[in-house]
């Protein structure tokens, strides 16, 4: 069956858009006319690819100025496409191309909209996470589903092995949506069916990587793995030094018991026991100066 060729805008950034590229431009009925990144970008394999490929770089770039819009029409291409992009669009760029505009989305809309959707997946102890693919309307990861899958999350998953999964799974459904967007027969689900509301998740930055101790030992086993390494670590102070912990583990059968958060209480063959708001967690992977030693009172 031969398709018509659709001509493509890719708004694009960083390792999520790479494997994504990759699958739109080995087919031959899909035409990447131009790349734009962030503008904040310092990603030089999108680059790298235009120059391979033939593909114009348009950089930096206001997507929703007059002079952009003017070029974007000029290009007529029939689906924009956004991968981790970082700038909203407006109403005049979004009426452009025919079929749309589209973005990938590490989340399972109408939950889990907004930033950083893989620590916070962690962080509130959720036993999956979604992908999705939507229609880009004037909101905040709010527009139409096309297509969305799910992925379990278990105890020994963390951020690093959650991003593994995203980076191959949203190239896959990004590809998979486009295709059937080009076939005509693509879903568009309003995501008030799935729930009235959903919810936003903001942005994480500095500061958001400091352990509060007065938790229980499943939130913070949770909020370990939700930024290990590439992300932040979990940090925390002894005696005005800095500890990075990069993993913990559930201690199983521990008694709840009163005591002193944050206190270390024993020593482990990997690691140190540490008091937790109800009873104590296992902390491993330990990155500091300091040597830490049973006692020590963890976030002073």
């Amino acid at each position: 069956m031969s398709l018509n060729k659709i001509k493509i805008g890719y708004f694009a950034d960083g390792p999520w858009s790479h494997l994504a590229f990759e699958k739109l431009i080995q087919d031959k009925s899909l035409d990447i006319k131009f790349i734009v990144p962030r503008t904040d970008t310092k990603d030089n394999t999108l680059k790298d690819y235009s120059i391979k490929y033939n593909i114009d770089y348009l950089f930096p770039v206001k997507i929703n100025s007059p002079e952009f819009i003017a070029k974007v029409i000029d290009y007529n291409c029939d689906l924009l496409v956004s991968m981790s992009f970082n700038q909203i669009f407006k109403r005049q760029i979004i009426s452009i191309p025919k079929l749309g505009v589209i973005n990938c989305h590490a989340g399972k809309l109408p939950f889990y909209r907004g930033r950083n959707i893989l620590n916070w997946a962690l962080i509130n102890d959720e036993k999956d996470f979604g992908i999705t693919v939507h229609y880009v309307d004037e909101g905040i990861d709010t527009g139409d589903i096309i297509k969305q899958k799910k992925f379990p999350i278990n105890d020994s998953d963390s951020y690093n092995s959650l991003l593994k999964i995203a980076f191959i799974e949203c190239a896959n459904i990004l590809y998979e949506a486009i295709k059937e967007i080009q076939l005509g027969n693509s879903n568009r689900i309003k995501q008030s069916f799935i729930h009235p509301v959903g919810f936003y998740c903001g942005r994480r930055g500095e500061g958001d990587e400091i352990i509060n101790w007065n938790k229980n030992s499943r939130e913070l086993f949770n909020f370990i793995r939700a930024i290990d390494k590439p992300g932040p670590m979990a940090t925390t102070f002894v005696k005005g030094n800095v500890v990075k912990i990069n993993k913990s583990r559930i201690v199983s059968e521990a008694i709840d018991y009163i005591g002193t958060n944050g206190q270390i209480l024993a020593k482990t063959n990997d690691g140190f026991f540490v008091k937790t708001k109800d009873n104590f967690l296992e902390i491993l992977e330990i990155e500091s100066n300091y040597k830490l030693r049973v006692g020590d009172k963890l976030g002073i």
